[in-house]
């Protein structure tokens, strides 16, 4: 047995902290979390020292990228390097998520089919990372935010998305990442500022023929359906198609709201690359056009956070890392930035992190709180992180990341 004491205890579920908390941990799950004093006999266990700072659930990354690289630019993904190099790259990407708390995480995309291959690896021991939602290839129409070649190039994009024209192709891009193993099928309804020569932000990418075509096919073998959903009627299009979650909701309307909270669909809104790209943009040679593109969607996606909590829905926390100005091992400014930019309170972003995402990886009853039976995905911080959210992105101040009762770091 192992006791984790002398900590503030914050459970996950975004109550009030509790002060000289304790968990106590019985082979791979949690037996106790609460005060320290109402805890069972601990004598014989092995005692590990909070040093004053915080309990808390491992962190879950919602919209995580293993295979992107810290790339410059979109097109990299497409050509810079061969499956081989990107497979080690994602390995290394999975330790490091590991490294700083985040104890799960839900892939929002992969090149190839390599998030699937590294889920297997994470869970036979063979590489260390986060636990693993797997994706696959993405999806999006000809054309679209992710089709940038033109025809007379004659190169594909295999590696990287299906392509597709109409319902027919839909349904086969769909059965193709079945075949693959996917648990997430992730979709382009619509465009986005990074990429103005193909289309904007508030640009369709796929038609609601095609989205519905995904979902009935993605759910009939038991996958679920996310997608990049900025523009309102995208958003709303794939709420109407029975989309999972939703990822951004950067322009969501009162109608894709209530479609939103009537099926209890949850968001992710991945704001700190928006102001990144607005503060660094420039360094690495992003159009003044392109920067403003980030400008409308960091207000309008930090206003539609804000109303979707507010009127009950729920919010992951994960922020397409993997970014030349979004490296991969500063995960955990996603959360800093909702409290100081978008203006949640830190116990609510810490329940965002936890049991949120735990719940948007169809695993709420397994972890992302603390509280007995759940695994034991605990994260110790020599730190206030109530008090200051910003100090998990530190990772010299983790006493000990825990997964499954071992530890990890």
């Amino acid at each position: 047995m192992i006791i984790i004491r002398n900590g503030t205890l914050v459970d996950g579920n975004g109550g009030p902290p509790v002060p000289r908390g304790a968990v106590l941990v019985d082979g791979e799950r949690i037996v106790y979390a609460g005060p320290e004093t109402n805890a069972p006999p601990y004598a014989e266990a092995e005692a590990i020292d909070a040093r004053g700072g915080t309990i808390m659930p491992g962190l879950v990354e919602a919209h995580f990228h293993p295979t992107y690289f810290n790339v410059a630019a979109l097109e990299d993904l497409d050509i810079k390097y061969p499956v081989e190099y990107v497979t080690l790259l994602a390995a290394a990407n999975a330790r490091l998520a590991l490294e700083c708390g985040y104890t799960a995480a839900r892939s929002g995309g992969s090149l190839f089919n390599i998030d699937v291959w590294l889920k297997k690896a994470i869970q036979e021991g063979i590489t260390p990372g986060p636990r693993l939602a797997a994706s696959g290839r993405e999806i999006c129409g000809v054309g679209g935010l992710m089709d940038w070649n033109p025809d007379y190039r004659r190169i594909g994009m295999e590696g990287l998305v299906l392509l597709v024209n109409g319902p027919n192709d839909a349904r086969a891009a769909v059965r193709k990442l079945v075949k693959d193993g996917v648990e997430w099928v992730k979709t382009y309804p619509t465009g986005d500022a990074a990429a103005p020569d193909t289309n904007d932000h508030h640009t369709l990418c796929m038609t609601f023929e095609e989205m519905h075509a995904v979902v009935a096919t993605a759910h009939n073998h038991h996958l679920k359906v996310t997608g990049h959903c900025r523009a309102t009627e995208g958003i709303n299009n794939a709420l109407r198609a029975g989309y999972d979650a939703i990822e951004h909701a950067t322009f969501i309307d009162d109608e894709g709201l209530d479609l939103m909270l009537a099926r209890d669909v949850p968001a992710v809104p991945a704001l700190q690359f928006e102001w990144a790209s607005i503060e660094y943009g420039k360094d690495w040679g992003m159009p003044q056009r392109v920067i403003d593109g980030h400008k409308e969607t960091l207000e309008g996606g930090a206003e539609s956070a804000r109303r979707i909590l507010k009127a009950g829905g729920r919010l992951g926390m994960g922020g397409d890392y993997g970014f030349a100005w979004t490296p991969h091992g500063t995960y955990a400014k996603e959360l800093t930035f909702f409290v100081r930019y978008v203006g949640l309170s830190p116990l609510e972003v810490i329940r965002c992190a936890t049991r949120t995402g735990a719940e948007i990886m169809g695993r709420g009853d397994d972890f992302g709180t603390l509280e007995p039976g759940k695994l034991a995905d605990i994260l110790v911080v020599g730190a206030d992180v109530v008090a200051d959210i910003s100090v998990l992105e530190d990772r010299s101040r983790f006493v000990a990341v825990m997964q499954g009762g071992k530890r990890a770091t």
